[in-house]
């Protein structure tokens, strides 16, 4: 499995320790270093079936000082795919990307099930 983290972030710090308690396998991708490419991002949204906006991070500063709240009601999902391959913080983190499945933010109770821990 890929986990895709921000290592500064609270959520993705729980999100890992989960992980390792777990005794699941993974290799860490820092999304700041290594953003996802669009075409990484397309290809998980069709996997996961959620919408474009469910991988954009609302909470960051890049999103607010963008003024992203405003504009993302009507940009086209294509559009939204290449501004979130801009830089990595417009995604939301972490992300968890197996054979089949892709995980959007951390929701334990979502991993359990889908990981069957």
């Amino acid at each position: 499995m890929l986990f895709i983290c921000y290592p500064k972030c609270s959520t993705c710090q729980k999100a890992r320790k989960w992980l390792d308690a777990n005794g699941l396998e993974y290799e860490e991708r820092d999304i700041k270093e290594q953003n996802p490419t669009a075409a990484e991002l397309a290809l998980w949204l069709e996997t996961c079936g959620a919408p474009v906006k469910r991988f954009v991070n609302t909470s960051g500063l890049l999103y607010r000082s963008m003024n992203l709240k405003e504009k993302l009601p009507t940009m086209a999902d294509e559009d939204v795919v290449k501004l979130l391959a801009t830089d990595g913080m417009l995604v939301k983190r972490p992300l968890l990307v197996g054979d089949g499945f892709v995980l959007v933010g951390f929701k334990e109770a979502e991993w359990k099930e889908k990981l069957g821990v």
